[in-house]
């Protein structure tokens, strides 16, 4: 995105209002709160146990104490959640026939008769300066000149971006359709009718009472987003499976103007699609990769400069496309900014919170410029990031002061795959769990970003070894060959 990676630098946390510094404050104030009510109930429960030993009126006291007990153990026990599971996932590993080289791309793109040459040049510059490889893959339907852009070849990339994961995911589970409780699917660009969930219920034996959800219009923070409804459905729902599917059908998102805004997206977007299941289950706590820590939303579709910067319109010849405005990243890091706020003062230890608190109330009251990044790696040991462009990876990488190991996998996912929008995210953690990284313990964030605009967090804590898997999954062919030093 070459009128966007010119910007200079934003910091995410430059971004900070006193929005975030009210929401810092409530934050302290609950953790306050439920630290105050375990001390009422000590102190309580400690002054009846000096007057049982002081007053001779001991069952009176006695019943006392004990009432006070079965309250508190009461309130732990229903306060208590089931755990969220991630069992396995699954991505697609697009078929070589789908390759579109940068030379490819350029000469059917001359072929189409409705881009002029200052199109075709403003293409080939974004091409190479996107990170992506010539690797990258385009369905079928756009190698056709001019590209097959109706409702039936769409159709058609949903089966074949969705069902060959939909098997390998029930193949590496071990779990049939009739055990799934819930199907969650997002596609930010495709809506069909009857629904994209429709498709898969209508391809695989499910029961007659899933329940199916179709997200549509969320852009690349889908996936993240679909993972948090599925969070809350599984708070309400127990005993209970759930499968997410994440990807964009890129059919019908081609743009065939010369409006450059408009442009980017048919350079960057390539095939890709994820299948998730996640349980509450007891016993899935013996097979699952991950437990889910934490899911957090926050948007900024309330600001119109913020609403705009990326949206789905026609041009002057009436031709429909997303058009991604200059402003894109100084955007992309308020809508991040709030997200990371509230995150961090959940997670980061004590002594980061502290000078973060300060520096907000030095920038708020004393006019400051400077706030300090709290080291998101005191907790996290793994960093999935966006992957909107090489440019958009560096910058979200610094506004969190992440180094080169940490960007890594959103900077290899880019280059191998391209921008695969909301599924992209699941390619990062293949690229880990491919190259051993990740370990019993480790905590990974998985931080998607979309239009609207939105961003939604989701923390997850690896439970059991993960070893073995650099045979399986799409890096299987060549994750050997990575990392690519020149990226860096």
């Amino acid at each position: 995105m070459v009128p966007i990676f010119n910007q200079n630098h934003v910091s995410i946390f430059h971004a900070t209002t006193p929005k975030h510094f009210t929401l810092l404050s409530n934050l302290l104030l609950s953790k306050l709160s439920h630290f105050l009510s375990l001390f009422t109930i000590t102190i309580a429960t400690s002054f009846e146990a000096l007057l049982l030993l002081q007053n001779k009126q001991l069952m009176f006291h006695f019943l006392l104490l004990c009432f006070l007990l079965l309250c508190f153990l009461v309130k732990h026990f229903l306060s208590k959640r089931s755990h969220v599971y991630i069992v396995d996932f699954s991505c697609f590993k697009p078929p070589n026939y789908c390759r579109v080289p940068f030379s490819t791309f350029l000469e059917n793109a001359s072929l189409f008769q409705c881009f002029d040459r200052e199109s075709i040049s403003f293409m080939e510059k974004i091409l190479d300066s996107s990170g992506q490889s010539q690797q990258t893959c385009l369905p079928p339907s756009l190698h056709y000149i001019p590209p097959k852009t109706q409702n039936s070849e769409s159709i058609k990339e949903v089966q074949m971006v969705l069902f060959p994961i939909m098997n390998d995911l029930f193949a590496k589970t071990k779990i049939s359709p009739f055990e799934i409780d819930m199907l969650i699917l997002n596609c930010s660009g495709f809506c069909s009718s009857p629904s994209l969930t429709s498709i898969v219920v209508n391809k695989y034996p499910f029961r007659s009472d899933i329940k199916s959800y179709n997200l549509s219009g969320m852009g690349c923070s889908a996936s993240a987003i679909s993972i948090d409804l599925a969070h809350n459905l599984l708070k309400v729902h127990k005993n209970s499976n759930v499968i997410v599917l994440s990807t964009e059908i890129l059919s019908t998102g081609w743009y065939s103007g010369n409006e450059k805004p408009k442009l980017l997206i048919n350079c960057l977007f390539r095939m890709g699609s994820a299948a998730i299941l996640l349980s509450n289950k007891k016993e899935a706590s013996e097979s699952s990769k991950y437990r889910l820590i934490r899911t957090l939303r926050t948007q900024r579709a309330f600001d119109d400069k913020a609403y705009f910067s990326a949206i789905r319109e026609e041009d002057s010849d009436g031709k429909l496309g997303v058009t991604l405005k200059r402003d894109l990243l100084h955007v992309a890091a308020e809508t991040l900014g709030s997200n990371v706020s509230i995150l961090g003062g959940e997670m980061l230890p004590i002594y980061e919170k502290f000078w973060y608190g300060v520096s907000v109330i030095r920038k708020r009251f004393m006019k400051f410029e400077e706030i300090y990044v709290p080291d998101f790696k005191s907790v996290i040991e793994h960093f999935c990031l966006p992957c909107s462009g090489k440019g958009v990876i560096r910058e979200v990488g610094k506004g969190l002061k992440l180094g080169e190991r940490e960007i890594e996998c959103a900077l290899m996912t880019l280059h191998r795959f391209g921008n695969q929008s909301s599924s992209s995210l699941w390619y990062e953690l293949a690229y880990l769990e491919a190259k051993e990284r990740v370990k019993k313990g480790d905590n990974i964030w998985l931080l998607g970003m979309g239009s609207g605009p939105k961003c939604c967090s989701v923390v997850l804590k690896c439970i059991r070894p993960i070893i073995g898997d650099s045979h399986m999954g799409p890096w299987a062919d060549c994750v050997h060959q990575y990392p690519i030093l020149t990226l860096n």
